[in-house]
């Protein structure tokens, strides 16, 4: 494990709101939202609604455009048809309100678990050869925020230089869900009270809270 150290951005109520709030309602001129991203969760009532939570649909691969970045044709192909049934069997394992917050979802998220056995097999090719084409690290991570957004946040080269992390991290997930709960979980009380003083919707988790603010924070990419 490596020590998470949190920024002081996520202490400065004014400017992680100003954050907050321009990257979920700031508007292109012809009207629509400026920042792709911000429809990441809520594209097509989410990849954690019931009737889609336990496989990738066409609108998960979409969603993931959303952040810039997108799995190749035969990728796409293999995750909507799960043809060994990995996806569906895995993501039935993971309960569709599991938080990272949550002690008892340690057993998801440890290696061998369900989670991470998704992850490894959408990221690794040299474990399992026949993942999806295209799809590494980052493009996983960001699969399974979709489908698990309470459990599973956003990793990509943004957040790993904001936070200073080490070139292999295989710990992010377990470190976050560590400072989630220190101080009796002083940082996920202040993620719920930044998103409610945004305005941006409850439905907005807060390991998105989370990821926004250490994106936003850098400036353009």
């Amino acid at each position: 494990m490596t020590e998470l150290r949190i920024p002081d951005v996520y202490w400065d109520d004014e400017n992680a709101v100003r954050l907050l709030t321009e990257y979920f309602t700031r508007e292109r001129a012809r009207g629509d939202l400026f920042y792709s991203g911000a429809h990441f969760e809520r594209l097509a009532g989410g990849g954690d609604a019931e009737d889609v939570a336990n496989r990738f649909v066409s609108d998960d691969l979409v969603a993931i455009t959303l952040l810039s970045v997108s799995v190749e044709p035969h990728g796409a192909v293999t995750l909507l048809a799960d043809p060994d049934g990995h996806w569906s069997r895995l993501l039935s394992l993971i309960p569709r309100d599991a938080r990272l917050e949550d002690p008892a979802s340690d057993a998801l998220t440890a290696k061998g678990g369900p989670a991470w056995e998704l992850w490894e097999r959408l990221a690794d090719g040299d474990r399992y050869p026949d993942k999806p084409d295209g799809s590494g690290p980052v493009i996983a991570g960001k699969l399974l925020a979709r489908k698990r957004p309470h459990l599973i946040p956003v990793y990509d080269r943004r957040i790993k230089a904001f936070f200073d992390r080490p070139k292999t991290d295989h710990s992010f997930w377990c470190d976050l869900a560590i400072a989630l709960r220190a101080d009796d979980g002083a940082l996920h009380a202040q993620l719920v009270r930044l998103r409610d003083k945004a305005g941006i919707g409850e439905d907005i988790g807060v390991l998105r809270v989370f990821d926004v603010i250490a994106w936003m924070a850098q400036g353009p990419s």
